[in-house]
């Protein structure tokens, strides 16, 4: 996770190196026992092995998929934004993340509006200790003419794409009764108005992102907003 991967998550991947490992020793202690001519032993053997390795398959599928979320444990920053105009409801963008991670892009409209998913933990999670996780998704461009905003371009940068893995808050939200120890029924999303030489910082709480003018650029703004 980036650095900072709770201890009870490298006791999750620990003990999903344990089923990998165990499955691998009893698959191929079944072929060994078939080689010898005791076939119902290792059948067996092979089958048990086979689903300990499906076990491991997917919790280390739900683990490369939990990597690219972060912490959150309190307010803290996520995110900054610079604008400058390129035209007419147009806009650069520069958002840089937690990380340091900087991405930039062309927006259409007048405001930008933030999008990111929250994964909070229930029952045996929350007392093994583990801590809400956050991910920036996407930023776009908004219109405020409702026509425009039917018809016009839309303007996307996506901030996830490539995670990879098995998608666990899509899985949990279509799946709930599967993974009862998750909840993913949380998004959150801000947005405030883009303007030349605006900036703007972007923090994320257990209730939501929040967004905050930086500069004086992005107060004079949000004064007319």
């Amino acid at each position: 996770m980036n650095g900072q991967m709770h201890l009870a998550l490298w006791g999750f991947a620990a003990v999903i190196l344990l089923l990998g490992l165990a499955g691998i020793v009893c698959f191929f202690g079944g072929v060994k026992r078939i080689f010898h001519g005791r076939f119902a032993g290792g059948g067996g053997r092979m089958l048990f092995g086979l689903l300990l390795l499906s076990i491991f398959a997917f919790f280390a599928a739900v683990a490369m998929d939990l990597r690219t979320y972060l912490r959150l444990t309190y307010e803290q920053p996520v995110a900054t934004l610079s604008f400058a105009a390129l035209g007419p409801q147009a806009f650069h963008v520069t958002l840089t993340d937690a990380n340091g991670v900087i991405r930039s892009a062309e927006l259409r409209g007048d405001d930008w509006q933030l999008d990111a998913r929250v994964i909070k933990w229930k029952g045996l999670a929350t007392v093994l200790g583990l801590d809400p996780l956050y991910r920036l998704e996407r930023l776009e461009g908004r219109y405020r003419n409702a026509a425009q905003e039917s018809h016009d371009y839309h303007s996307v940068l996506e901030l996830s794409a490539g995670a990879g893995g098995l998608d666990l808050w899509s899985l949990a939200q279509d799946h709930a009764s599967w993974l009862p120890w998750v909840d993913a029924g949380y998004g959150s999303a801000t947005y405030l108005p883009m303007a030349d030489g605006a900036q703007y910082t972007v923090s994320m709480s257990p209730t939501g992102l929040l967004a905050r003018p930086a500069n004086a650029a992005a107060q004079a703004v949000l004064a007319h907003w």
